[in-house]
């Protein structure tokens, strides 16, 4: 599943090596521009039986295009989801590693942790370092490495059960409130490493002063909700010390 907002070109060599990796891929156009929703009308025309394509009339955000796709995989009959991003900074090749420890462990989520190569900008990488401690604290543990990448394969169910019950942050901040309130439920986390450049279009969407005010609103509300959880969370840690 594809998160789309404006790659219009980087998405096509993204779909075609998803493709390549013999597993299905649905678009979701979180509000494209033109340019960008006529590529993705080509994709799914050249082979509608693998690319499903959905649509949001307006731009609603990261997290709310991936939660479009979850509905959409569950009624499709999907028991996993793999979610890779559209610019083309993740290595694509990496997927049949990725599916091979959902089969295994398929209760489990599958998480990347980037391995960066000089394409990285420097300030990014160590802004990404705050996140990574906060994280750390708000699930008492070590078990998620980087809860910023946005490849990882998740379990279906878990997933529309926690959505039925929280309202998750729909753009940014999504990738790190979900994974963090999945750790709270009681979900395992199997960390894989894989190679991220910066991107492929150089395209981003991350809105300096919006998005920071929502990822420090995020993490104010799982510290909260850390403090409440800390009984749990410290018998669950003393448990898989034991």
């Amino acid at each position: 599943m594809i998160p789309v907002y404006n790659h219009e070109h980087a998405i096509t060599a993204v779909v075609h090596a998803v493709l390549a990796q013999d597993v299905d891929c649905i678009l979701v156009d979180d509000g494209c521009s033109p340019a960008c929703a006529t590529v993705l009308n080509e994709l799914h025309a050249a082979i509608p039986a693998r690319v499903s394509l959905l649509r949001h009339a307006s731009n609603q955000g990261k997290g709310a295009a991936v939660m479009t796709g979850f509905v959409h995989a569950a009624e499709a009959g999907y028991t996993h989801l793999l979610q890779v991003d559209a610019d083309g900074q993740h290595c694509i090749t990496d997927i049949p590693r990725f599916l091979e420890q959902a089969q295994a462990h398929p209760q489990a989520i599958v998480v990347g942790y980037p391995v960066y190569d000089e394409s990285v900008p420097a300030l990014r990488l160590y802004a990404r370092y705050l996140t990574h401690v906060w994280v750390w604290i708000n699930t008492l543990s070590f078990a998620i490495r980087d809860s910023m990448c946005g490849f990882r394969v998740y379990p279906i169910a878990p997933v529309l059960a926690l959505m039925a019950k929280q309202t998750l942050g729909k753009r940014m901040n999504f990738d790190t409130d979900i994974l963090v309130r999945l750790y709270w439920e009681g979900a395992d986390i199997i960390n894989l490493p894989t190679r991220v450049a910066y991107p492929t279009d150089g395209v981003s969407h991350f809105r300096v002063w919006l998005d920071n005010v929502l990822i420090t609103k995020m993490h104010t509300q799982l510290f909260f909700g850390m403090l409440w959880r800390l009984p749990r969370l410290l018998l669950r840690n003393w448990r898989g010390r034991s």
